[in-house]
């Protein structure tokens, strides 16, 4: 701790020496004890240099919280934003799931149907077969009962 020892000179010594000159080593003086007058004079523990840069850090620092704030309201709104946009393509994305789903279902169903039809063309072509053998053996039939009658009116 350094600590202040004011001398003071007998009032006939006091003619040679400057008025300004004293004040200045005092501040001097005072200024290696680390003790300052401002611009006011007053009494100041900080270099005025440095309570000056400390008033400009601290309004930087002050701006700086400011646009780490605005920073943040933009980047809360931008995920906002992109989980907004997330759930639309959850949404888009089950949309679309259900119509492949849907079109998948619609074609097994088409496939059934078909090979339900398919069937249905097999059973009438046996159908068909049968009723073909059918007719050729009525027109057989037919013939010969017409024969019979023939020969029967022309006996006759």
């Amino acid at each position: 701790m350094t600590h202040l020892f004011c001398h003071c000179t007998p009032p006939e010594q006091n003619f040679c020496r400057e008025p300004g000159r004293e004040t200045a080593m005092a501040k001097d003086i005072l200024g290696e004890a680390g003790l300052h007058f401002d611009e006011l004079n007053k009494f100041r523990v900080l270099d005025p240099e440095v309570t000056q840069q400390t008033i400009e850090l601290k309004e930087e620092c002050k701006e700086f919280v400011d646009k780490i704030g605005q920073f943040q309201k933009i980047v809360g709104g931008l995920i906002e934003l992109v989980d907004q946009l997330a759930k639309e393509a959850e949404n888009e994305k089950m949309k679309a799931i259900g119509a492949q789903n849907l079109l998948k279902s619609v074609a097994k169903q088409r496939e059934a149907q078909k090979q339900q039809l398919q069937a249905r063309i097999a059973e009438k072509k046996i159908q068909l077969e049968r009723n073909q053998v059918e007719y050729e053996a009525l027109c057989k039939v037919e013939a010969e009962q017409n024969e019979f009658i023939d020969q029967f009116i022309f006996q006759k």
